[in-house]
């Protein structure tokens, strides 16, 4: 079963073959959200109440993050060319390179989502990791979605500022914290119901990998403002005082980490 929901991350991410970066953004987005249209078809008349809606989770985060993405693509005059010269151009890449990365990230995303295919193949009850699981993820969704719509505004009304209100005070990542707390929630929601070392192995490689991806991209986004940035003073402080991604936690730089490369 889990080769099936690898086929799926597959057929959606393949997206990608169109612009190189779509495999870990629109295609990304679209994956998670097939995987989850493919557990509600494949368990249909099996599901409990917290399991079916995890599913949808993964359907409405999928489609919102895919959707999200898509219109950050129209947008010409500021997204694309803040991502010139850090984005490889797709008629650049060779496509043995193409294919790699296609398959290595349908993998990732099929490892993500695996704890949920577990637990339904196991047919294990509702408990409280699964429960506790859910409701971190509902929250990761939440304040991804929210740190958008607040960077979006923010944005608008002063476009050469840098975005430091709402979530953005608390962290400067929130939308990568948000992303954590979802894959953080699927990762407990699937402990109890982990049959066998590779089933281990599946669950805690797409959680390490999602992890690394995240800090991978706060990374570049930290190079990012420090050359837009860097000598505004009130960036400065701003940086040296807000932690980058995990709330109370006096982590604020990684640029240093060179082998965060995504």
């Amino acid at each position: 079963m889990f080769f099936v929901i690898f086929l799926v991350a597959m057929l959606f991410s393949a997206v990608g073959f169109k612009k190189y970066i779509w495999f870990i953004s629109i295609g990304y987005g679209l994956a998670i959200a097939g995987i989850g249209g493919a557990l509600l078809i494949i368990f249909r008349g099996s599901f409990g109440f917290w399991t079916a809606a995890y599913s949808v989770l993964f359907v409405i985060y999928g489609l919102r993050l895919a959707g999200y993405l898509a219109y950050r693509e129209t947008d010409r005059t500021t997204y694309s060319k803040k991502m010139a010269g850090e984005i490889k151009e797709s008629d650049k890449v060779p496509m043995w390179e193409k294919v790699l990365i296609w398959i290595s990230a349908a993998l990732l995303y099929a490892c993500m989502a695996a704890p949920m295919l577990f637990r339904l193949q196991s047919a294990k009850g509702t408990d409280a990791l699964l429960v506790i699981g859910i409701i971190l993820s509902a929250c990761g969704v939440v304040m991804e979605s929210v740190s958008d719509v607040q960077k979006q505004m923010a944005k608008k009304k002063d476009p050469g500022r840098f975005v430091s209100t709402g979530l953005f005070s608390i962290v400067r990542c929130p939308n990568y914290l948000g992303e954590l707390l979802l894959w953080t929630g699927v990762f407990l929601s699937g402990i109890t119901a982990y049959s066998g070392v590779w089933q281990w192995i599946a669950a805690i490689g797409g959680y390490i990998g999602i992890v690394y991806v995240m800090f991978s991209g706060a990374r570049r986004l930290e190079m990012r403002q420090e050359r837009t940035y860097g000598s505004d003073p009130g960036y400065r402080k701003y940086a040296d005082t807000t932690p980058i991604m995990i709330p109370f936690v006096p982590l604020y730089s990684v640029k240093d980490i060179k082998w965060l490369v995504a």
